[in-house]
Parts: C-alpha cells; structure tokens; sequence
C-alpha cells in the first residue's frame, strides 16, 4: 500500500475507538502525525496567456476556510468521533474541488490540495496500522491462577477467633450446599483476610452487580445460589479473565467445553466472555457435574476444576468416595484441585456475610442496558459517537466482542440505558460504513505461504493481519482475516451509492460511455462495484498503469 493514497471516508470510518475495560487493551490516545507544514500561499506567478487566476485575497480567504476544515476534522478525530471528523476532512477537499478553476486550475490550490491530502493520508495511515478493528481486544490474568500461585506457598494457621466466627456465621445463615468446616477451609479465610484482603474487596465490589442476575439464571435452571460466589474465585468476577491454560470468561471455560455447551468462538466474539450465556452454560454445566457425583457438591466442584474424568479415576485408585480423605495428600489429585474447593467453600462463606469476616459488602448497581440489533459489522466507534458514549462504555457491555467490530451479520448488541433510540434512528437514516471481511479456513496441508500465494498476498503482511508469530504455525479448521489488496479496502460511501446521474446515465443509454468523477475517498475497487465492471477494465479504459486515483480525476467507466 506504499505510495498510494488510502480510502479517507471508510479509514478514518472505521478508525476510532480503541479502549480498556474488560480484558480489552487500551491503546494509545489518537495522535496527530508528523505530516507537513500548515497549507501556505505563495504569490502567483502563472505564465502569460492562461485564465485570469483568483484574486489572490479570494485565494487566501479559500485556504483560510480548507485549514480551518482540516483542523476541525483533526478535533473531531481526538475526540474520537470518526463520522465527524470525516465530514470536515471532506468538506476541506470539498472546498478545493469546487474552486472557480478546480483544485488544480492554480498552482497555489494544486499544492495546498496535494499538501491536503497527504496530511489526511497520514491520518488514514495511522487508523489501518493502529486502530482498524482488527486487532484483538487483550485479556487480564485470571484470579484463579493467583489463588493457586498462592496457594502453592504455606497457608497462614487459622486463629481461634476465625473458628468462632464461621461457627457463629453458619448457626445462622442457611446454605444451599453442605459447608465443611475444617482446618484447610479455614486456613483459606485467613490467607482471604490477610494476604489476599485487597484482591477479595476487588472481586467483593465488582461482583454486587452480576450478582442479582446470576441468582435469577441459578433460580431458573435449578441451580444453589451459593454457587453464584464460584467466580469470585475463577475470576474476580471479570468478563474478560484469561487463564494459563486457556480457560476464558467469568466462568473460566475451556474452549472444548464451551462448545459443548452451546458458546460460539468465531473471528469476532468469544461467548465464554457474554456474561448472561456463559453464566446459563455454567449452571447446566455444574447440573451435569452433581448428577455425575450422586449429588456430592465437592466433587462436583472438583471436577469443574480438572475435570470429570479426572476425579473418577482418583475416586478408583483411592477406593473410597470421601471428597477430603482422597485430597488429604497429592497421592491421587494435583494441588491446585486439591485447594481449589476449600477456596469456594471459604469465597461463599465470605461471599454472603462479608461484614463478619471485615469486608464491605459491595454497593455496586446490577447492570442495566438496552439492545440493539446492528445489520453488519460496524465500527464501535460510530456507534459510541452517535450515542454520545465511549468505545469503552460498549466493550464493558458487550465483552464477547473480540474486536471493535460488531460481528458480520445480524447482532444484538448491549448499549448504554437511553441510547437505544438514538442508535436505532442513525441505522434507519444514515448510511454507515459497514465493513467487509473475507476469511479463510485452514485446511490440511496448508501453511500460511500456501495461503498467502492463495490470495496473491504476502506471507508477512498476512501473519501481522492476523497477529500472529513469525514462527507460528496455522492448525486446521483455523480461521485467517485476509487483508484486502493495496488500494482497495473498505471502498467509501460515495463509491458504493450511485449518483442520480450516473444511474441515469447507465441506465438510459446502456452502450453511451460513461465518465465519473472521483471523489474524496473512491477507490478503482468501489467504483468498479457501483458500476457492476472490474478495476482492470476501468484501468484499461483509462490507460492506468497503478490503482491511484485522486478526487477531480474524470474516469470512463464503460464505453
């Protein structure tokens, strides 16, 4: 894409938004670059015989009213208000393009209009390589590999008072599972005082807003609602958690395991992150789990941690069915499982009495949003603007978006209360710049240079499109983004609406040639499109030996 100018309606379209929150990784704030100098007047000095030129205050006061549209549109960009900034980025080209002798009809506007669009070109730059929405939305650690790590260390002796006050605790407060009282448990409530007093507030305060519905989902598929407190173990209560292992979302999934139960994967989400799906997969799951363990909630537990298979067979070798005479050793199951169910056990004992064990009980309100049904993928950045919101505020809703994209085809997305009509009449009114993607699927045998030599495209440029490793190797059933040939991705609005007067034209004189003039952001690719040809016979038509085209060029379409 070297040397060629980029798309300035769909790039800057798409550019915007890039925040944290929820496992996404925040990048950095939109940052001008170094493009050139301000746009400047030097005197006219035009050979004798051409056109009378501009008056030259008439010049001056036109490229006053261009700077002032580019430094607006550079605000709006800041403010990460992609359609904004593009109609001013527009409007700036808009102005040369209309001059009484055209943006190239005097030298001073020739070079301003050059100037122009190599400083929005820098802008566009900037958005493919940083802020396009293909990038994927980064994770945090996962709390239960914390716990673990510190589980691994000696467990603090637990003081005669915390005895007490779990005994108290228990006299009077009903639980829908068997608690088991013992050293190992208690030990855990210490390390969760002491040690650990901070991380357990975090995880206290963040969880009082999923907590309600969590309950209202284990009510409904049967399930104790004292399980509702696993995640403040697994995760902390966060979305977006990712563990060493790969376990992902609230409920710490395996990807098979997932599947199973009906969360989808794909390019653009992960649904082990979609709080109301994967908390509905995890009651089933821990359903499944009891019925497999004759209704015995430890082993149950045990098996959500390392598996089913894995606690029948330490259940054969040990020849008993006593969940803590089979973990009193490491003889028949790792550590990490070993402690894991004396964690939740101490984490729900906590969980529903915090104020006993010197926490605050978390204040925070349950979560409220409306939803949206969004045709095709479409930049969150568009969406934030139109709702007065932040990218952030939409990723924190929606955590199963592994991009800041909503996925190709219909889907519901989470907005922020009040917003949902303000959307809702911009995808009613508005044509916004919806995004195409092409993927593949590996299949066996194929390497990423197979791939690549596929698309005509090169090995390199294909890793970085899909972030991956120099020495990474593709597995089957895999699915790659293909990165769109030079010049012709995300062809802008005015490329893909026809005109009124070319429609007519095309359609009332089907053999007339037919000449466009391009405009700010057309590519030979989206015009080929408007006028159902191919960018190879525009250039033959034309005589054009490279896909660049500027705003003012007069091209025959079809002859």
């Amino acid at each position: 894409m070297k040397g060629a100018r980029l798309t300035v309606l769909a790039a800057v379209a798409v550019a915007m938004g890039f925040t944290g929150g929820c496992g996404a990784k925040t990048p950095p704030a939109p940052v001008a670059p170094p493009g050139p100098a301000p746009i400047s007047v030097r005197p006219f000095s035009g050979p004798i015989g051409q056109p009378t030129p501009i008056p030259p205050d008439q010049v001056i006061e036109l490229l006053a009213k261009v700077d002032r549209e580019f430094k607006a549109g550079e605000r709006e960009w800041g403010l990460n208000h992609p359609e904004a900034a593009r109609r001013h980025f527009d409007q700036a080209t808009e102005l040369l393009l209309n001059a009484p002798q055209g943006a190239r009809g005097e030298p001073r506007l020739e070079a301003a209009f050059e100037q122009l669009l190599d400083r929005i070109s820098a802008y566009e730059v900037i958005a493919l390589r940083a802020a396009d929405g293909l990038t994927e939305a980064k994770s945090e650690p996962a709390a239960i590999d914390e716990l673990l790590n510190n589980a691994t260390f000696e467990l603090p002796k637990p003081r005669a008072t915390t005895a007490e006050t779990v005994a108290a605790d228990l006299e009077r407060t009903l639980h829908d599972i068997p608690i088991t009282v013992n050293e190992r448990v208690l030990s855990v409530i210490e390390l969760f005082q002491g040690r650990l007093r901070e991380f357990m507030q975090a995880g206290l305060d963040r969880g009082a807003q999923y907590l309600p519905a969590i309950q209202a989902i284990f009510r409904e598929e049967g399930v104790p609602l004292d399980l509702a407190f696993v995640p403040l173990v697994e995760s902390a209560f966060k979305s977006n958690a990712l563990s060493r292992a790969s376990a992902k979302g609230m409920w710490q999934f395996m990807l098979g395991t997932a599947q199973d139960h009906g969360l989808e994967q794909n390019w653009f989400l992960d649904e082990r992150s979609d709080f109301e799906k994967s908390t509905r997969a995890a009651a089933q799951y821990l359903k499944t789990l009891n019925g497999m363990f004759d209704g015995d909630w430890n082993f149950a537990l045990a098996s959500y941690n390392a598996g089913p298979g894995r606690l029948q067979g330490a259940v054969r070798r040990a020849k008993t069915t006593d969940f803590w005479k089979i973990t009193a050793s490491t003889r028949y199951l790792p550590r990490e499982t070993r402690d894991y169910v004396p964690m939740i056990l101490a984490a729900i004992i906590i969980g529903r009495n915090p104020t006993m064990y010197g926490f605050e009980a978390g204040t925070a309100a349950p979560r409220a949003f409306e939803t949206v049904t969004v045709p095709d993928a479409l930049s969150l950045a568009t969406i934030a603007e139109w709702a007065a919101v932040t990218v952030a505020d939409l990723q924190a809703l929606n955590p199963e978006l592994r991009r800041t994209v909503t996925p190709a085809g219909q889907h519901p997305l989470k907005v922020p209360m009040g917003t949902a009509i303000t959307i809702q009449a911009k995808l009613a009114t508005t044509s916004p710049e919806y995004l195409k993607f092409q993927f593949h699927t590996v299949k066996k045998g194929e390497t990423i240079a197979t791939i690549a030599r596929k698309y005509d495209i090169n090995a390199t440029v294909l890793r970085d499109y899909n972030d991956l490793s120099r020495t990474a190797r593709v597995k089957i059933r895999q699915t790659l983004a293909i990165p769109p040939q030079p010049a012709r991705a995300l062809p802008s609005a005015s490329a893909t609406r026809p005109t009124p007067a070319a429609t007519t034209a095309s359609t009332a004189h089907p053999q007339a040639a037919v000449i466009y003039r391009v405009r700010a952001g057309d590519t030979l690719y989206g015009i080929a499109r408007q006028f159902d040809t191919t960018v190879d016979a525009i250039k033959r038509l034309n005589s054009l030996s490279s896909d660049r085209i500027a705003p003012g060029d007069r091209l025959t379409v079809r002859r």
